[in-house]
């Protein structure tokens, strides 16, 4: 029989996993080996975020102060994975959220990709906003020049709504260039095609939202579960990134799980370098 101390434990971690954690947005620093990253790019610095989710139980004054610390960080780059909206069939919140999102800055610019929720709420307005903010890169490859040499980011799509084959993605790059690629699902890691990945970052997952001692996430939108957050390997042996993002999916709730603006600095490994 559960007597009345377990109800007010219970009761108490659900009410702090709601209402407490869930609000404590982290600045997380990862540092990130990368295969055949240019010397020049040792310690270059990518803030990450994902899965803003402005809507419902997710302000725009949440989202304006993400972006606020997010520019303070003074990062090389800033990436965006997608889900920057909580609506179906609607523009409202993507017409607000958008031009806060627009006010992030970064020394060598500002890149983003879609979520499914941004092509669950309306497609056609969110390509419009990436071509209007200047942070398209969906489908796209772009060089990042640094002392002499260059990286290079592409951009994927979303893997249940707009997958773009990484192979087309990745056809105009030089084989022997480092490739960073941004794709929302990190399930997407897991697809077909044959052109080499230096490292992917993703998010969609939330990171499970509730980590549980000894069980884990029990609550994962994604197939290979490797990928819940974190550094971890597809199954090509590429690195894959996967943060924590900001919003909530399922459930307005976090435990053992905090929300994150990541900083990925990357560092120099060779093909074969084990995940730290």
């Amino acid at each position: 029989m559960i007597g009345f101390g377990t109800y007010a434990v219970l009761g108490g971690l659900a009410t702090y996993a709601v209402l407490v954690e869930r609000h404590i947005v982290l600045v997380n620093n990862y540092q990130i080996p990368v295969p055949n990253l240019p010397r020049e790019f040792d310690g270059f610095r990518i803030a990450h975020l994902t899965d803003l989710h402005c809507g419902f139980l997710v302000s725009l004054d949440a989202v304006k102060n993400v972006v606020r610390r997010t520019n303070r960080l003074a990062a090389d780059v800033v990436v965006c994975t997608g889900d920057y909206v909580r609506e179906r069939k609607s523009r409202r919140k993507m017409d607000q959220v958008w031009p806060v999102l627009s006010e992030l800055r970064a020394k060598h610019g500002v890149f983003s990709v879609l979520g499914n929720h941004d092509h669950w709420a309306d497609t056609d307005r969110s390509l419009y906003w990436l071509e209007k903010t200047g942070q398209n890169l969906r489908g796209k490859v772009k060089a990042i020049r640094r002392n002499g040499n260059r990286i290079w980011l592409g951009g994927g799509g979303d893997l249940w709504e707009d997958h773009i084959h990484f192979d087309d993605l990745l056809d105009g790059v030089p084989e022997k260039d480092c490739r960073i690629v941004l794709a929302h699902n990190p399930d997407s890691a897991d697809t077909e095609f044959s052109a080499r990945i230096d490292l992917m970052i993703s998010g969609h997952t939330h990171g499970g939202q509730v980590n549980l001692p000894l069980v884990g996430s029990p609550f994962l939108s994604i197939k290979n579960k490797d990928y819940t957050s974190g550094l971890a390997r597809s199954k090509k042996n590429h690195p894959v990134f996967i943060s924590k993002g900001i919003g909530w999916g399922f459930y307005p709730a976090r435990f053992n799980c905090f929300p994150e603006i990541a900083v990925l600095e990357l560092e120099r490994a060779d093909d074969e370098a084990v995940l730290s």
